[in-house]
């Protein structure tokens, strides 16, 4: 099983604002984020998903596709430029990036199903901060 991530979406203003992001680069085949060190774990991690944070709760995914070294010494995280959506689910910020395992990670939305089938996340993370989900 491959391990995931979670990174924040920081700076996109909506879920839809990520996804136009990501989609803006499939001519080229990969979205890229920089990153300062490559993840000790980063072979079990090509084929696993980046899954996105977004005001407090997990919200969709990419595939990680790799990592790849830049001329500054950085690290480039390589990513499908794509965002798919998953059940809700709430996760607190964090700065940078980090492991997620398979068993933790929400499941993909099923075709024809929403997010907000499964939860807004305002309500997940009201809910999480009772410590009822």
């Amino acid at each position: 099983m491959p391990l995931h991530m979670t990174k924040i979406a920081f700076s996109a203003e909506s879920p839809a604002d990520l996804r136009a992001w990501l989609e803006s680069h499939d001519d080229v085949g990969e979205a890229r984020l920089t990153t300062r060190y490559l993840p000790k774990r980063h072979e079990e991690m090509v084929g696993g998903s980046l899954y996105w944070i977004y005001e407090h709760a997990l919200i969709g995914r990419s595939e990680i596709l790799g990592f790849e070294q830049r001329d500054d010494g950085r690290w480039w995280i390589r990513l499908a430029p794509q965002l798919v959506p998953v059940v809700t689910k709430p996760k607190r910020a964090h700065q940078g990036w980090r492991y997620l395992a398979e068993a933790d990670a929400p499941r993909d939305l099923q075709d024809g199903e929403t997010a907000g089938d499964a939860m807004p996340p305002a309500l997940a993370r009201e809910l999480a901060k009772l410590g009822l989900v």
